[in-house]
């Protein structure tokens, strides 16, 4: 990866909407380097896919909660079947197998505390492997990024 594919990535990061045109008058290239440059990356798993960014708040998921769960139990099935279900729970939007205290870091979206209850109580509560949850609410985003630093 040369640094004209970086720069490509850094601008794709920013705005994946930017046509070959401009990202070719922007890199100072023809439109078919780029067209072959990102047919590349694309082939090559660096760029894994495009997405619509949403806003949270205007969908109405105004409760943001990094929740740590603990296990009872750490054999591979009980892993495997505690990643497989909390996949299901749509409010969920993010899961870390973490190190250190706690096993599992979630990240939840949801309309306000009583739906995060909800969640609580009726799906994380339901998995049979739980020990303990443990959940901090956010209460001003002060920075978020998409972006993986380019150097």
């Amino acid at each position: 990866m040369d640094q004209t594919d970086k720069k490509l990535l850094q601008l794709l990061q920013k705005d994946a909407t930017l046509t070959h045109k401009q990202l070719a008058g922007l890199l100072n290239l023809s439109t078919t380097p780029i067209h072959e440059r990102i047919k590349r990356l694309e082939r090559s798993g660096v760029i894994a896919g495009y997405v619509a960014l949403l806003d949270a708040e205007q969908l109405n998921k105004t409760l943001m909660a990094y929740t740590n769960v603990t296990l009872k139990e750490h054999t591979k099935s009980y892993l495997l079947k505690f990643q497989d279900e909390i996949s299901k729970i749509s409010e969920v939007v993010e899961c870390y197998h973490i190190a250190g205290i706690y096993d599992y870091l979630l990240k939840i979206l949801v309309k306000d505390m009583n739906e995060y209850q909800s969640v609580v109580v009726n799906k994380l509560a339901a998995m049979e492997n739980i020990q303990n949850v443990q959940s901090s609410f956010v209460m001003t985003k002060v920075m978020h990024s998409t972006r993986i630093p380019i150097t």
